[in-house]
């Protein structure tokens, strides 16, 4: 059995973050018209304003203390009450199929507890496979569903609230 361990990002692991979004955008191309530049990466800007901003709250993902991806938890919300936003969630390919994201996902959402909403674009199979099998399994009050257009692509966003744990 593999240990999984997510560790808040430090000031000088952000660039890590930032590294791994190449990763992390090279898969959102498959399902959006991302475009390489002509040195071979894709246009992935720095995000200073987003890392100073006392809601984002990032993570570095390590299975087996082998790097493997990177979560935030933001309070960028499309749906009115929901404090939490999952803002981005990346778990490098060879780590995937073995529970490392849903245990990230649990570990966050007892950390956090109150109104959380997470999204995803539609066309992104594996993200909505992902989400309607894990959703209801953290979120025992239930959830909502709801549809938004998203920066132009559609999207399917849930919201639900997390009780804290009894101390």
């Amino acid at each position: 059995m593999s240990s999984i361990a997510l560790h808040a990002a430090q000031r000088d692991e952000l660039e890590t973050i930032e590294n791994l979004m190449q990763f992390y955008t090279y898969d959102f191309s498959q399902w959006l018209p991302l475009k390489l530049s002509e040195h071979g990466f894709f246009n992935v800007q720095p995000k200073p304003d987003y890392w100073r901003n006392p809601a984002t709250h990032p993570f570095l993902i390590r299975v087996d203390d082998e790097l493997a991806g990177f979560v935030t938890v933001d309070d960028d919300t499309h749906l009115p009450g929901a404090r939490y936003n999952m803002g981005y969630l990346f778990v490098a390919r060879r780590f995937r199929g073995q529970g490392v994201a849903k245990f990230v996902v649990s570990t966050l959402l007892s950390r956090f507890p109150g109104q959380w909403q997470i999204f995803h674009i539609d066309a992104n199979q594996t993200a909505r496979c992902f989400w309607t099998s894990v959703i209801p399994t953290l979120s025992p009050g239930g959830f909502t569903r709801h549809q938004h257009t998203i920066d132009g692509y559609p999207c399917t966003l849930y919201r639900f609230e997390v009780a804290p744990q009894p101390s």
